[in-house]
């Protein structure tokens, strides 16, 4: 017996109860279009901000030398933004040579080994990991991890100040991140591939990485380099452990300052407003935001490019 009797012609209960009008529903989509809209704007604002504040910079700055100088000194008005993007790099590396693998590892472990209680136990560390300050981290690399390095590998070669202990403790500091994105990632291959697997005789280890981490790369790879742009724009760790003068090395143990220390340290003392030092800031800024999004940009790419789509 069709139940759809009582409804007129061509409609049906579904249609009706489409077209019916809901109390209060206006009311939240408007209210979600204004957050959204908050959000966009915001974005524009920053964006604007810094474009004025660059393009000013760049009247009295040659665009070439800025990205091709190997001095930072504004006081003698020598602009090149290499130390700066160099610091800011390799501490990112280090971050990632340590985030990365655990992150993965951790993700695999409670993927697929873990049981629910051991999930129930690790994943609120993990989240408490996530939770502590980035300025907290920024002293135990400089009080803790400096000098272990120091005491490890020689206090005439690691300096105080140092590209590697910051680098090393970013990483701790993404790792919650990364481990809960690819988490999230493996989790949502479908549990058929696996039980396929497993009756073509492979076993445990074989299917979490060659079945389920090659279905989920999409995933892992967008993780990854979401960490990346967190590590590049990390500001207290760097500021505090990684030195406070641009200094072109690729040497892990010597100092070095990043884009985000330096914008820290600067914008801490008297700068005059509109002065070449202060505008200088907003291009640091600028560059730091056209590699963030080019990060997240790429992001995207590869996650509509190789992302799996199961029935």
């Amino acid at each position: 017996m069709s139940d759809t009797g009582s409804y007129p012609e061509g409609k049906t209960g579904t249609a009706s109860l489409a077209r019916r009008p809901r109390p209060g529903e206006a009311l939240v989509q408007a209210f979600l279009f204004f957050c959204a809209a908050v959000s966009i704007l915001t974005t524009l604002g920053i964006v604007v901000t810094l474009g004025e504040e660059s393009f000013s910079f760049f009247k009295g700055v040659n665009l070439v030398e800025f990205f091709t100088g190997k001095v930072w000194q504004p006081a003698i008005d020598r602009f090149g933004i290499l130390p700066l993007l160099a610091a800011t790099l390799t501490t990112s590396l280090y971050a990632m040579l340590v985030a990365l693998p655990l992150g993965l590892l951790v993700a695999v472990y409670l993927s697929e080994y873990a049981s629910a209680r051991v999930r129930d136990i690790l994943k609120p560390i993990l989240e408490v990991l996530a939770g502590i300050p980035t300025v907290v981290y920024g002293y135990f690399a400089l009080t803790t991890v400096t000098p272990f390095l120091r005491g490890l590998i020689g206090e005439n070669v690691v300096e105080v100040y140092n590209t590697l202990s910051a680098g090393l403790v970013m990483g701790i500091l993404i790792l919650p991140l990364i481990a809960s994105m690819c988490e999230d990632a493996l989790s949502s291959v479908p549990a058929a591939l696996r039980e396929g697997a497993y009756a073509m005789g492979a076993t445990k280890l074989e299917v979490s990485l060659r079945v389920v981490v090659p279905g989920a790369f999409s995933g892992l790879a967008a993780a990854f380099i979401l960490g990346l742009s967190r590590a590049v724009g990390e500001t207290m760790i760097v500021a505090l452990a990684a030195g406070a003068g641009p200094n072109l090395t690729l040497n892990p143990f010597r100092s070095a300052e990043t884009m985000t220390g330096h914008i820290v340290r600067i914008s801490g003392g008297d700068l005059s407003y509109d002065s070449i030092d202060y505008k200088s800031l907003f291009a640091i800024a600028m560059v730091l935001f056209v590699v963030t999004l080019g990060l997240n940009m790429l992001s995207r790419r590869i996650i509509r490019r190789y992302q799996e789509v199961y029935e």
